[in-house]
C-alpha cells in the first residue's frame, strides 16, 4: 500500500514523500492491519471477505489504488506481478477458519 500511496501523491499533490494526509492514511492503513484476522497473510482487498476500513477511508483506498495500480508495473513490477499472483489465491473466511482449529484444539483429554 505504502507504494501505491507515493505514487498517488507524488502525482496528485505534487510531494516526493507522502504528504501529512497521506501519512494519515498510511498509519490508518497499517493500523487495521494489524487488527487483521489474516495477518500477514491477507488477500488482496477486492477478494477479502473482511471490510477492514471505515466507508470514507474504502473509497480514499479505491482512488489510491485505481490510480496507482496501473502505474505500479513501471515502477515496481515485481510488487505488481506478485499481487496479480495473490488475486488468484482461494480465501477462507475467518469464521471458517476459526471452526477449523476448534476441531484440533477441542479433542478429548485423557
Amino acid at each position: 500500500m505504502r507504494r501505491m500511496v507515493e505514487i498517488h501523491c507524488r502525482d496528485h499533490h505534487g510531494t516526493a514523500r507522502p504528504c501529512p494526509d497521506c501519512e494519515d492514511f498510511l498509519a490508518y492503513a497499517e493500523q487495521r492491519l494489524e487488527k487483521c484476522p489474516y495477518g500477514e497473510a491477507k488477500p488482496t482487498c477486492a477478494k477479502c471477505p473482511v471490510h477492514c476500513y471505515r466507508k470514507q477511508r474504502r473509497e480514499q483506498a479505491r482512488d489510491i489504488m485505481r490510480y496507482a495500480g496501473p502505474r505500479m508495473m513501471l515502477r515496481h513490477p515485481w510488487l505488481a506481478m506478485m499481487h496479480v499472483l495473490d488475486k488468484f489465491r482461494k480465501v477462507r473466511h475467518p469464521m471458517e477458519l476459526r471452526g477449523s482449529r476448534r476441531k484440533f484444539t477441542n479433542a478429548p483429554r485423557s
